[in-house]
């Protein structure tokens, strides 16, 4: 049952299965497993890893095909990464986009174990030639069944990466999360992990990995997942790919009420694409502008960073909270919602209003979702 300490999973979609963290209920660096979001386009598959293999092919000298157990006896590596839905946030739009209304909580960090896709790759023998690394996971359906977005029949979730960021250390086949296996929903027996992107590239369930010799097409990388880019003039469109720097605050949640002269955490998470997070600022709308917040752990390499700052509000009233951040790139979280981006990349400021009372009110507790 939820608790005021931790609220139960916001339930987005029920078939196939969508699920939201409660983002306000955010206390630790790694999101647990079992409150970590699920994004599914299509039903779970139900895998047996005795009888899954993953096949390896296309552009490569030696095609291969692995057992579970032989990807497991592999030279494993770990880190920790922060990944998101590109539609995290969609539920901000104005006018309303279409997709599932994420709020804020289809985003977690979480410590990922398996091995380098390079070294599978490394294995197969990349030729000279290769542009693109296919990911293909095993679900399937039929997508927008009657409109024009329509798939030409059942198709698999699938997605390419750039050669050069499927051989990088940041991208890998995790077979473990948390220290445990796999879930079904999170990509059991074996999922790709890439660091720095939006999480369709992190595909699950993976059962083929192609390597092409161009650019790859598919349903998922050219008619859903991608953006307008405008550096030749006209705009074009380009597939989605690194996640674009982000501070949200979990607490206080919009309409709490604080006791004015009292000191109260504003607390959050903030992470970017390739680039780490260098800063946050808060302004907490009492006319003093920007103000330094404060970054929690040790910087680690595509993992998010928690961060707070401490106000004292000192006046009654209603009061808008807002955080931005800047990562290393140079690169700062902006003001308003873009036009380019179609219904994802929701990355802009969104205010957090609070109201400063003089002192405590009794009420019953409420969640805010």
């Amino acid at each position: 049952m939820p608790t005021p300490q931790q609220p139960s999973l916001i339930v987005r979609q029920k078939s196939p299965q969508n699920i939201e963290f409660p983002f306000a209920s955010l206390s630790d660096w790694l999101i647990p497993t079992e409150l970590f979001f699920v994004r599914n386009h299509f039903p779970s598959p139900d895998l047996d890893a005795r009888d899954w293999r993953l096949r390896v092919g296309g552009a490569v000298e030696r095609p291969i095909e692995l057992g579970l157990d032989s990807i497991k006896a592999m030279r494993s590596t770990t880190f920790t990464a922060v990944v998101e839905c590109a539609g995290n946030g969609r539920i901000y739009y104005v006018p309303p986009k279409e997709g599932l209304q994420w709020q804020n909580g289809a985003v977690g960090n979480a410590a990922w174990t398996g091995v380098l896709l390079r070294e599978i790759l490394e294995m197969a023998g990349v030729k000279r030639t290769a542009r693109e690394v296919l990911l293909v996971g095993a679900d399937s359906g039929v997508v927008d069944t009657n409109r024009k977005t329509a798939s030409p029949g059942p198709i698999a979730f699938a997605r390419s990466l750039p050669l050069e960021k499927a051989i990088a250390d940041s991208t890998i086949l995790a077979y473990s999360m948390n220290e445990e296996p796999l879930t079904r929903d999170h990509g059991y027996p074996l999922r790709a992990v890439v660091g720095g992107w939006f999480g369709m590239a992190w595909v699950k369930w993976i059962t083929h990995i192609t390597v092409v010799e161009q650019p790859f097409l598919g349903y998922w990388q050219a008619r859903d997942y991608f953006r307008w880019e405008r550096s030749l003039g006209e705009p074009r469109l380009v597939p989605l790919a690194e996640m674009e720097v982000k501070a949200q605050i979990a607490r206080p949640v919009q309409g709490a009420r604080l006791i004015a002269g009292q000191p109260y955490r504003i607390f959050g998470a903030a992470w970017s694409g390739e680039a780490a997070i260098r800063q946050v600022q808060v302004c907490t709308g009492d006319g003093r502008g920007w103000r330094e917040g404060r970054l929690l752990e040790t910087e680690r390499p595509f993992a998010w960073r928690l961060w707070e700052y401490m106000w004292t509000p000192e006046e009654v009233g209603r009061y808008i909270l807002r955080c931005r951040a800047i990562d290393g790139a140079g690169c700062v979280q902006p003001d308003l919602q873009r036009s380019d981006c179609e219904s994802y990349a929701a990355n802009w400021i969104v205010p957090v209003e609070v109201t400063v009372v003089p002192e405590p009110q009794t009420y019953e507790e409420e969640f805010v979702i």
